[in-house]
């Protein structure tokens, strides 16, 4: 059974959001074949060069905490 079809607009799916994940990868799709990832990557590198450094660090800290690793795939 397709349970997407089954879906209705705003209502509540627990952990494992089938629209969320579909909407998440439709926009990340998209921002990889605009061109502006590597621009964005530059943006993101200056900005550890600004006073905002610190925080982007801790933040960075905090999300590795509650990673399960890198994912080998990344390291090819």
């Amino acid at each position: 059974m397709d349970r997407s079809r089954n879906e209705k607009p705003g209502e509540n799916q627990g952990e494992g959001n089938r629209t969320a994940a579909r909407e998440f990868n439709r926009a990340q799709e998209e921002f990889a074949k605009s061109g502006k990832v590597e621009e964005a990557a530059r943006s993101a590198e200056r900005a550890l060069d600004t006073k905002e450094a610190k925080e982007l660090k801790r933040a960075e800290e905090l999300g590795r905490r509650h990673s399960h690793g890198e994912d080998p795939a990344v390291k090819r």
